[in-house]
């Protein structure tokens, strides 16, 4: 295992970037490089072949982004550069991030490949010319097998939370993209975990990869972890006394199964706290309507299976509720680290009964260090009143075809619509649908206004989705 030496230089300027690079990430508010850039950025720029061991929230889309873009050339039009990821919401957020990293570099033209979108746009994306393609493994093979993306040109392929792809069955999707590249290609690897297939897939498809591993534990005092003992029978409501003592604004619940799930968002409703559940059933357009309240603080609880919150990247998370403790440690370690990030502390509660003490034993194992058991009886209400979420969801009927823009929707709110700017939150634009997170005690209002106003001269329906 090579690492880097934690007293070498962790300033951006050190690398051999461009200086229209460094300013762009000056710009963009990025200093200090986080351990994992420090330590993959200058093999990965040198074109050496990688794999890293790093978790959602390390600053890894940085560390691949770079690079790739170190090796593009912006006036070929031809895909140079392929990044695979596991799910829908990691390529948007993969992305997105490529973009603002690219924009020191005149027109990039990055496109994003993934199921729930019609084929047809982005072949039509496509045949205007891209650069690097984001995309998960089933929808990049699609195009690939109707011969609307060649991978001639390619010369980086990037495999994102390669543990999770193989989790999810994509190891022969991502086999069969892997032999349409070139040869002579680099590939970087990033994981948070290392499951039998990563080894399989370093063995036929890179070349002497160099291994990076940083400190991946969690530092023990950046998220304080609590366990309690719980009979089956007190479960659910331990939850709802967690949240009473607790208070967190945004908490994010793990069950084992689907049924818990449901069953804990029906005790959790019944008690009137908002929370919503996030299941592998869920249509696509269920999914995404369930995200968007959640990250935009409409709210408080997010009750999921580990399948269903995959590719999930909630930052500023409070707390993570493990009802369920998990048979496997690795995931444990996983759902825990979503609190905590950056410079924030982080909050794990978590739940066990006796049946499930197995379990804890192989979580203590992994972490080299035994579980700090606190009382139920101590969990009182405090506070004032039940836990409500600051925001609530407006839905404009209208997205990016109706050409809506977010801009747009913020422009008639806090212009003739007369609401203040710090009173909206986020507005997330979907093809079809545009949410808006506007302050509680205004959403009737927002609501209102909205269906009698106009929103870039065009009259809209609007309604409030949150309770």
């Amino acid at each position: 295992m090579h690492s880097k030496d934690s007293s070498a230089s962790t300033d951006f300027s050190t690398l051999a970037l461009s200086p229209a690079t460094l300013a762009n990430l000056q710009q963009l508010g990025y200093t200090q490089m986080t351990p994992i850039q420090a330590a993959s950025l200058p093999p990965a720029l040198l074109r050496k072949d990688l794999i890293a061991q790093a978790s959602t929230g390390s600053g890894k889309t940085a560390a691949f982004a770079l690079a790739l873009l170190a090796n593009l050339n912006p006036r070929r039009f031809a895909v140079q550069a392929l990044v695979l990821c596991p799910t829908r919401e990691l390529a948007d957020q993969v992305t997105t991030e490529i973009r603002r990293l690219a924009r020191a570099e005149e027109n990039t033209k990055v496109v994003t490949l993934c199921g729930g979108v019609p084929l047809r746009a982005q072949t039509l994306s496509l045949q205007h010319g891209a650069h690097i393609v984001v995309g998960t493994p089933g929808r990049v093979m699609d195009h690939l097998e109707r011969e609307h993306l060649s991978l001639e040109a390619l010369n980086t392929l990037v495999l994102d939370e390669a543990d999770r792809m193989l989790d999810m069955g994509f190891f022969d999707d991502i086999a069969t993209v892997a032999r349409q590249c070139p040869t002579d290609r680099q590939t970087l690897l990033f994981s948070a975990t290392y499951p039998e297939g990563i080894a399989k897939l370093s063995q036929q498809f890179m070349k002497n990869p160099q291994q990076i591993t940083v400190q991946s534990q969690h530092q023990e005092a950046k998220i304080a972890q609590r366990w309690y003992e719980v009979k089956n029978s007190e479960r659910l409501h331990a939850v709802s006394q967690l949240l009473n003592h607790f208070r967190p604004e945004s908490s994010l619940a793990f069950c084992n199964t689907k049924q818990q799930c449901r069953d804990l968002v029906a005790v959790l409703q019944a008690q009137g706290f908002s929370a919503l559940a996030l299941y592998g059933e869920l249509e696509q357009r269920e999914r995404d309507q369930v995200l968007v309240q959640f990250a935009n603080r409409s709210c408080s609880v997010l009750v999921a299976t580990d399948v269903a919150a995959r590719g999930l990247d909630i930052s500023n998370l409070a707390a993570v509720i493990n009802v369920d403790v998990t048979p496997d440690p690795e995931v444990h370690i996983h759902r825990i680290g979503r609190t905590g990030r950056g410079d924030a502390e982080g909050l794990a509660l978590n739940l066990a009964s006796l049946d499930e003490m197995g379990h804890v034993g192989k979580i203590e194992v992994l972490q080299g260090r035994e579980s700090r058991w606190y009382p139920l009886a101590e969990l009182t209400p405090t506070g004032s009143g039940p836990l409500v979420p600051p925001m609530a969801t407006v839905q404009i009927i209208g997205g990016r075809k109706e050409k809506i823009r977010a801009g747009d929707v913020l422009g008639a709110l806090t212009g003739e619509m007369g609401f203040a700017r710090e009173q909206i939150g986020k507005i997330n634009v979907n093809d079809f649908s545009t949410y808006v997170a506007v302050d509680r005690a205004i959403a009737e209002q927002v609501a209102a206004r909205l269906n009698s106003g106009r929103v870039k001269g065009k009259s809209v329906k609007a309604r409030r989705v949150t309770d």
